[in-house]
């Protein structure tokens, strides 16, 4: 089975109390595609670059077998960038500067030959832009779509129509309070169940996931890191662990739904532990099984 990514890639000026990096490869659908790619071939991603985008980052995602052919590339324009300064406190984070460049128009056309994939996953991108995605696919089995606060505030009637159009929606707890205007997630989660999304899955960063759907509440370990360097693309990275793993096992039961939590949660463990996409680039299938079995581990235990 394959995955269709939609989103951003970009350039990303990063500061932590650990380094910095200047222009490093970056964006949704760089962090999603190379996810879903540990377990999944092909995956198919649209978007948009400049002329400046390094060969270095095309290599990256060509080398994870990742199919470009939906990617615009506008030589005279420039990359989409950002720049940040993350604290000590590694959930708190300063916007340098966002600099939309080519992204701004981006417009997703999405080739003949990839309206037909199965599985859909929408970065963090403009509501009304997921929406003219589906409306260009021939029937997908599964649509997991990102989304944030920035849209939820400036464009919160347009992202309850998308709603209504997918399948899971991922998103952090202050994102999921805004949403539905509840203070407590398991409400929250209900609420925006009631917009369309029949599985619900919340980020809390360092305190694990939730994932919830109409008869079940699943708590997911963070798994306990050492070093934390960059959480730049973590949340991407979760995605698309999460939709890889279900396209794999074309499975989308409850149980298999907890494990794509994990196997999620796995891969955005690594993608902190380096700068930018460092953390995923060299990962191996029997690597990212013995932290899924970390994970697992972090909270079973024996009946009396």
């Amino acid at each position: 089975m394959s995955v269709l990514v939609v989103g951003s890639l970009a350039l990303d000026s990063i500061e932590t109390p650990f380094g910095a990096v200047k222009d490093a490869v970056g964006g949704s659908a760089t962090y999603i595609s190379a996810a879903a790619s540990y377990f999944v071939n092909p995956v198919r991603v649209v978007g948009v670059v400049g002329g400046d985008f390094p060969r270095e980052g095309l290599t990256f995602l060509e080398d994870r077998k990742v199919d470009l052919d939906g990617l615009e590339v506008i030589k005279e324009g420039k990359t989409f960038r950002w720049a940040g300064r993350y604290h000590y406190d590694l959930n708190e984070r300063d916007t340098l500067y966002t600099d939309l460049n080519v992204f701004e128009k981006f417009d997703p056309k999405i080739p003949e030959k990839f309206r037909k994939t199965r599985n859909v996953c929408l970065g963090n991108i403009d509501p009304v832009l997921q929406r003219r995605v589906l409306q260009q696919m021939d029937n997908p089995r599964l649509v997991v779509c990102d989304t944030m606060n920035y849209w939820i505030n400036g464009k919160r009637a347009e992202l309850i129509e998308t709603l209504k159009m997918i399948n899971v929606l991922i998103l952090n707890d202050s994102e999921a309070r805004l949403l539905s205007k509840e203070p407590n997630l398991i409400k929250a989660a209900k609420v925006i169940r009631g917009m369309g999304p029949g599985v619900v899955i919340i980020k809390k960063g360092e305190h694990g996931a939730l994932l919830l759907t109409e008869k079940m509440v699943f708590s997911a370990p963070a798994y306990p890191m050492e070093n934390i360097f960059d959480p730049t693309g973590a949340g991407d990275c979760f995605a698309g662990g999460f939709i890889g793993w279900l396209a794999r096992t074309e499975d989308t039961s409850e149980e298999n739904l907890k494990r794509a939590v994990i196997y999620g949660s796995a891969l955005a463990s690594f993608c902190v532990e380096k700068f930018g996409v460092e953390g995923i680039t060299d990962l191996t299938y029997l690597g990212i099984q013995d932290r899924f079995r970390e994970f697992r581990e972090l909270s079973r235990f024996d009946e009396d």
